[in-house]
């Protein structure tokens, strides 16, 4: 009897040490969710930086527009310097004036590109990311606030562009958000690979260091 009382014992400890590591489980997750973790706070600091972009670009870009339509004058183009010009036109398509007529499907388009930057942003704690993402965004605003506010139907609105290069389809401060913001994400998305390809490399002789010992002091 007194065997099967010890083997009950035992029984009885190791279900009460299960219970108690599942709480040391439980809280961790906790902290590692709790609003002081380092990765959390990166990650809401991402946010709030891309958020800020987003902001100034569509502020910018609507009091640029705004300037436009009040101090230009549709086909009378005024010269600034080399064949830098104001050149106020109104644009149904996408960006820089390509594909007149479209305007619907664009607007479609900005909307879930807006939803997918802003999921990706979340996965992300780069700070160049955050900015990159927060001129695309706040350019797809920018351009889709034309589409929804300038027309007399949802999404047929038109897109006001007054920066003329004579060289280069006439565009606006919402366009270049998103031409810049999307050249920064592919570099910056190059630049985390390659970063991502020499860790692994670094990391590679150091694990293959630490198994030989480990079968060595074996």
């Amino acid at each position: 009897m007194t065997g099967s009382d010890d083997s009950v014992d035992a029984d009885v400890e190791l279900d009460n040490g299960d219970d108690d590591a599942a709480p040391d489980s439980d809280s961790a997750e906790r902290v590692a969710d709790s609003p002081g973790d380092p990765v959390v706070r990166a990650r809401r600091s991402t946010l709030l930086l891309s958020a800020a972009v987003v902001v100034a670009i569509v502020v910018l870009d609507q009091i640029s527009k705004r300037w436009a339509l009040h101090a230009l004058t549709l086909g009378e183009p005024r010269h600034l310097v080399w064949t830098l010009q104001w050149n106020l036109t109104f644009n149904s398509g996408m960006a820089f004036s390509q594909a007149q007529g479209v305007g619907p499907y664009i607007g479609a388009i900005a909307l879930v590109v807006v939803v997918v930057m802003l999921v990706s942003l979340r996965r992300s704690n780069s700070r160049g990311s955050a900015v990159a993402v927060g001129m695309v965004v706040g350019g797809a605003i920018g351009n889709l606030a034309d589409r929804l506010f300038r027309g007399d139907a949802w999404l047929r609105g038109h897109v006001v562009d007054f920066i003329d290069l004579q060289w280069w389809p006439i565009f606006n401060v919402a366009d270049m958000g998103v031409t810049v913001g999307g050249v920064l994400i592919v570099l910056f998305a190059l630049l985390e690979g390659r970063a991502a390809q020499r860790a692994h490399r670094n990391a590679s002789p150091t694990a293959a260091a630490k198994a030989t010992t480990a079968g060595t002091n074996s």
